[in-house]
């Protein structure tokens, strides 16, 4: 007797705890994106390295980031005016790495990694806290979808295939050990704003399952 193929069915990306989402595209959410809790703001937060407790701002930049190709070109196409914000060292070098990757999950199906100066991303080579490009957007009175990359607006947010979850790096740092908003309530906005409505509402209704299902806390007596 011929062996029958089994069908394949989609599974999560992790092993930790998810949750169904009601989306054509994410099946799965992380549930720790409903419990866990960040830093309400980046630019206020004394940034430090958990694991080293090296003490430095806007430390989670270091590494660069994926940018997706027409995000890369939008960021060329203002370049004469970012430019002038970096570091004068910074301010003639590449922006981005020569290789160009295949990878489904970004619109396009083509990414670049941003360049690495001094041991930090490009773009947080400047004389101020935070990303040069999130600067240039407020100076200039442009809109931040249209010229930061998604990845980074979504930080410490994150998607794999099918799955919303958390950046990789998240728990090195430590705006994921202090009292703030929970990840997805500090990111809500900025998902709307990358994937629609339609994810915010799936969202929100995983999100009350999985309060809901949260042990109560009896109010303390004073």
């Amino acid at each position: 007797m011929d062996e029958i193929d089994e069908p394949e069915i989609d599974e999560p990306v992790s092993d930790e705890p998810v949750i169904e989402l009601d989306h054509p595209r994410f099946q799965y959410a992380w549930v720790s994106l409903f419990t866990r809790r960040f830093a309400p703001s980046c630019m206020t937060h004394d940034c430090t390295v958990v694991a080293t407790q090296h003490h430095e701002h806007d430390i989670c930049c270091q590494y660069g980031c994926d940018i997706d190709i027409k995000e890369r070109d939008a960021l060329l196409a203002r370049a004469d005016e970012i430019r002038p914000l970096l570091h004068a060292g910074a301010q003639n070098e590449p922006w981005f790495d020569e290789d160009v990757e295949e990878d489904e999950d970004y619109p396009s199906g083509e990414v670049v990694r941003s360049a690495v100066w001094n041991d930090r991303c490009i773009f947080r080579a400047h004389d101020g806290r935070g990303c040069v490009i999130h600067r240039a957007a407020l100076e200039r009175g442009w809109a931040l979808r249209d010229i930061k990359p998604a990845i980074c607006r979504l930080f410490p947010l994150s998607y794999e295939e099918d799955t919303i979850c958390l950046a990789d790096e998240y728990a090195e740092y430590s705006c994921a050990h202090v009292d703030g908003p929970t990840l997805y309530r500090l990111t809500r906005e900025t998902l709307g704003d990358v994937f629609g409505a339609d994810l915010v509402r799936a969202m929100d209704a995983a999100e009350a399952t999985v309060l809901a299902a949260q042990p109560q806390k009896l109010p303390v007596l004073q």
